[in-house]
């Protein structure tokens, strides 16, 4: 798997935690370094953690499932990309009566935000792509981004948050195309 096609599948798992970060930052709630540091240092670490998971799943069942493990992958894919759709069309604005980067509502947040990256982990396991430098990317690139969003949510509002996560899904099904098509037509 090329560099760019780990990146975008980066940009677009990171897409939850950006929006998550961009209103905790909108709403005030993550105020000093640390924390800034602590939400976004967990948010990265989960991302990175959940694909090696996902992957480990998948290489027990990659030889049952080969000759599907295109479809699967693009399949699961779509799927997180839609989560993430309908994610993202909720009108509800975030708010936290805590710190989010902090106790048991910051281990909430970082599994939410990592779920769609155990399917992607299980989708790479499925075309037999190696995990840990896609996870080292994806939990930099989450880790990044969720203190970016972090300081553009104090800076601005949550309404960008959204538009990331609508982004990062039709990321994911572009990549999903990609799988799909490079099988299908042995690109």
């Amino acid at each position: 798997m090329k560099f760019l096609e780990i990146l975008l599948i980066a940009f677009g798992l990171a897409s939850d935690a950006f929006a998550v970060s961009v209103s905790a930052g909108s709403v005030g709630a993550a105020k000093s370094l640390r924390s800034k540091v602590r939400l976004s240092f967990h948010f990265g670490l989960f991302q990175f953690l959940m694909p090696i998971i996902g992957w480990l799943a998948g290489r027990t069942i990659v030889e049952y499932v080969k000759s599907v493990d295109h479809w699967i992958a693009f399949g699961l894919l779509l799927w997180v990309a839609i989560h993430m759709l309908q994610s993202s069309r909720t009108n509800e604005k975030s708010s936290y009566s805590q710190d989010p980067s902090r106790g048991i509502l910051l281990v909430v947040l970082s599994i939410a935000t990592s779920i769609d990256a155990l399917a992607v982990g299980l989708s790479l396991a499925l075309i037999r792509i190696s995990i840990l430098y896609p996870a080292i990317i994806i939990g930099l690139v989450t880790g990044l981004t969720s203190f970016i969003g972090i300081c553009f949510g104090q800076r601005f509002s949550d309404k960008f948050g959204k538009r990331a996560a609508i982004g990062g899904a039709f990321l994911l099904i572009l990549i999903g195309l990609h799988i799909l098509s490079a099988h299908l037509f042995k690109l």
